[in-house]
């Protein structure tokens, strides 16, 4: 007698189930079963933030300089090697490619196999694309910048339906010199090349990023520990040497820290660390020699000079009782920190958006972009709102025409001001 085998459940059942739901939870139907709790949650997420369903994946892209900008302002470059050896191969074999992204879920590296290479393009993964949650709704990458935790999401399960051909698996990498979210590593491919094991593989090799992110911060350490520790000898007093985040390599006179707070805009000179006080910090290699001035302390840095007076020489003066140091800003620094300078009670993000780029829902990029300021100006710029500080003066030296006031600039707050300027 001929038997026949038993056929199970096929393949596309689980996928038709996550589909049932999905459908049911945009009608605000919660009778039918939810997914898995992560892209249960995630769906929630992106349903209060407004995401469409239907729309397309595309984003803006940054320039090709932005992108190349975050790729080297990103330690993540320095593993990319050890990312490549370990992924890039198996996604290529397996018809997918390897995506890694920076703390914002915007695309700074990929690699893979070249036909889907090609498709990704279709979905808007590419270089410079945005794939956090809020811009493309439930993906591999954006829930993992969401959670924090590696997740993987299969065809349904994505939130907006162009996406219901691809599977994606996605860890998140943090820098072990201070727990921060440098970036996503991402596996993706067609949803025929799903395999459960793609999410421990990709979460393994991201562990193995940060692992070799610690090894190389304590090489960095002992180096500099060896050159800082006979300096420190020949010193009296109270003095440090650091690395440049701040972690502790040699210590004299003092109670050891394991890590110093530092201002990111720190130079040589007479400094005023808030844990310390005033202290003179000179360069080392691979880091800072500081030594803690046991005289009065003094007030940190408290007025600031905006030249704007010449286009392709764009600078913010920074002076206090301590000294003077300048900052060369980019058209863009500039426009934002002209907006603050006539806006002393300070702006939102939305405001400075729609004074820079007339367009208040551009909040991403000038957070972004004050972030990369607040690197050489923490002393003087507050946040909650954005602002200058409270006790810093601040003065605005325009050109000696109103016309002349960045005279590329399309920003409206710059714009207003060459038809009517005066002094601020």
């Amino acid at each position: 007698m001929e038997t026949r085998p038993v056929v199970g459940p096929t393949a596309s059942d689980p996928v038709r189930l996550v589909h049932r739901a999905r459908e049911a939870r945009l009608a605000g139907d919660r009778t039918v079963p939810a997914p898995r709790a992560e892209i249960d949650a995630s769906w929630e997420r992106v349903l209060r933030s407004g995401v469409d369903p239907e729309q397309s994946p595309e984003s803006e892209l940054l320039e090709t300089d932005e992108i190349e900008h975050r790729r080297r302002s990103s330690a993540l470059g320095e593993v990319m090697p050890s990312l490549r050896d370990g992924l890039a191969t198996i996604a290529d074999a397996a018809q997918q490619i390897l995506v890694v992204t920076d703390p914002e879920g915007r695309v700074l590296w990929r690699q893979g196999h070249a036909a889907v290479m090609r498709l990704a393009k279709d979905i808007c993964l590419e270089e410079g694309a945005a794939w956090s949650e809020t811009t493309t709704g439930t993906n591999a990458i954006g829930t993992a910048l969401a959670t924090r935790v590696p997740v993987q999401v299969h065809s349904a399960e994505h939130f907006i339906r162009a996406l219901h051909g691809w599977t994606c698996a996605a860890a998140p990498v943090r820098d072990p010199r201070d727990g921060r979210l440098m970036g996503i590593v991402d596996i993706s491919g067609p949803a025929s090349t799903f395999h459960p094991t793609t999410l421990a593989l990709v979460g393994s090799v991201a562990a193995l990023a940060e692992s070799e992110l610690r090894a190389r911060h304590l090489v960095a350490i002992e180096r500099l520990r060896s050159v800082a520790a006979p300096i420190l000898c020949r010193l009296g007093g109270r003095a440090l040497a650091v690395d440049p985040h701040g972690w502790l390599a040699a210590v004299s006179g003092m109670p050891p820290v394991d890590r110093l707070p530092l201002p990111k805009s720190l130079r040589p000179g007479r400094v005023w660390l808030a844990s310390l006080g005033m202290c003179r910090v000179e360069p080392l290699p691979g880091g800072w020699l500081v030594q803690v001035s046991e005289g009065h302390a003094e007030a940190p840095p408290r007025r600031v000079v905006l030249d704007l007076s010449r286009e392709r020489a764009l600078v913010a003066h920074v002076a206090g009782p301590v000294g003077t140091w300048t900052v060369k800003l980019s058209p863009r620094h500039a426009e934002l920190l002209y907006a603050l300078a006539l806006r002393r009670e300070g702006r939102t993000a939305a405001e400075l958006a729609e004074d820079v780029f007339g367009d208040a829902t551009r909040t991403v990029t000038v957070r972004a972009e004050i972030s990369r300021m607040r690197r050489h100006l923490a002393e003087v710029l507050a946040h909650r709102p954005y602002r200058f500080g409270e006790g810093v003066e601040v003065e605005v030296v325009h050109p000696a025409h109103p016309a002349d006031l960045l005279p590329r600039s399309t920003a409206p707050v710059v714009v207003r001001a060459r038809t009517n300027a005066g002094p601020v």
